[in-house]
This record gives C-alpha cells, structure tokens and sequence, in this order.
C-alpha cells in the first residue's frame, strides 16, 4: 500500500477512537458556546457511502458538518498539512486526505471518488471556496459529478449562524447561533455515460442548488 493510499483509507480502530474523541469535543463546543442545533438527521443512510454536500460561510463549516452523524466523515485537505509526518497522520485519522493545490482537477476528484467506492461518506462543499451572505452562490459541477461516478446519494445541508460565529478572517469564534438543516437525499441516475451524463451532472447541480437554498433559508428563519 502507498503512502497515498494510506492515508485515503486510515480506517484503522486507533484512526477512529480518535477521530470520535476529537468529533465529541468539536461537537460538544458547538453546542455550549454556538447553541448548535441540527435537524433532519433522519436524512443521513446508517451505512453505505453518501456525499454530504453543505452550503460554505466559515471555516466552522467543515467541524460543524461532523455534528450531523457519528459515522466518520472524509474531508479534503491541501497536501502540505501532510508534510509533517505525525500531523498529516493526525489528519489522516479525523477523516482528512491530502489532495495536491495546483493540481489537476482530476487528481481531486479520482480521490473523492476513491473514497466513496471505499465505503465512506465524504463531506465536499459544492460552491468551493467560502462565500458570503444568504444566497447560494453557483455551484462547481465537481460535487455532483462526483457523485454520479460513485453511484452515490448527495445529502444537501444548510447551515446559518456560521458566518457569524466565525466570518473569513476572525481569529475568535463568537458565540452565536448556529442552525443546521439536512435535506432529503438526492438520488443520483446509474450507468450514464457521454453526453447523457454531462447531462445528467448539470440538471443534478441545479436540483442541488435549488435545494441548498431551501435549506439555507430555512435555517436562517430560525436564528
């Protein structure tokens, strides 16, 4: 096994007793100081892979999204973080694989792939980096595609108060509210191929998008 492969599966017992402990201290924080709530969590598939796909205000998006289950979840991480032997292995075993900045967008998405053909859910934000305020902003077709090639569910997720509690740039987390709504699975179409499934990832990414905002504002009513 390769070192990439490695730590694309870090599904060894040690990986996930820590990967719960930290998850119940980040959820646990989030509770208390942020009064987070989620709803909804009947939406998340016991087992089987699923691609859970939040809407992105803060850096709060990523730790708050591991609230909405207790099975692991996978995350992207820039392969720099991996540089140091023993933090990279850290991140390894909470659910992170490094992913080469500047690569090709291929490289990303085979692994993302690789990671759900695993067995695992895997946690990608569809509008990419950060955004600001109460308006989904359009979406890359990278998560749906994704998912089409995988075979698996999209799970759209809403979360308001995040941008708040920690906006692009604060160092301090401030204590406001935090409102988290899951949606319904979005069942993706099996054995597309060509066209029909450029297709099929481009009205899937609109579904998604509409659905997103649904949540979202849904969410921000009852801050």
């Amino acid at each position: 096994m390769t070192k990439i492969d490695t730590e694309l599966a870090g599904n060894g017992r040690i990986d996930r007793a820590a990967y719960q402990f930290v998850r119940f201290i980040v959820v646990s924080f989030c509770r208390t100081w942020c009064r987070m709530t989620v709803e909804g969590r009947e939406h998340i598939p016991a087992e089987g892979p699923y691609l859970l796909a939040p809407v992105h205000r803060s850096i709060l998006d990523t730790p708050i999204s591991s609230g909405v289950t207790r099975r692991r979840m996978r995350f992207m991480g820039a392969d720099k973080y991996w540089n140091n032997r023993h933090f990279g292995r850290l991140l390894s075993a909470l659910g992170g694989f490094p992913v080469t900045r500047g690569s090709a967008d291929r490289e990303a998405l085979k692994r993302c792939i690789e990671v759900l053909q695993g067995g695992e859910p895997l946690v990608l934000f569809p509008e990419g980096e950060r955004k600001a305020g109460p308006i989904v902003q359009p979406l890359f077709d990278g998560a749906t595609y994704i998912a089409v090639k995988a075979g698996v569910p999209i799970i759209p997720v809403g979360i308001a108060g995040s941008e708040r509690a920690m906006p692009k740039g604060a160092k301090f987390i401030f204590p406001r509210k935090v409102q988290v709504i899951v949606g319904a699975p979005i069942q993706v179409p099996i054995g597309e191929t060509g066209k029909a499934q450029r297709i099929a990832v481009r009205e899937l990414s609109g579904v998604l998008h509409s659905e997103l905002q649904r949540l979202l504002d849904a969410a921000n009513a009852k801050l």
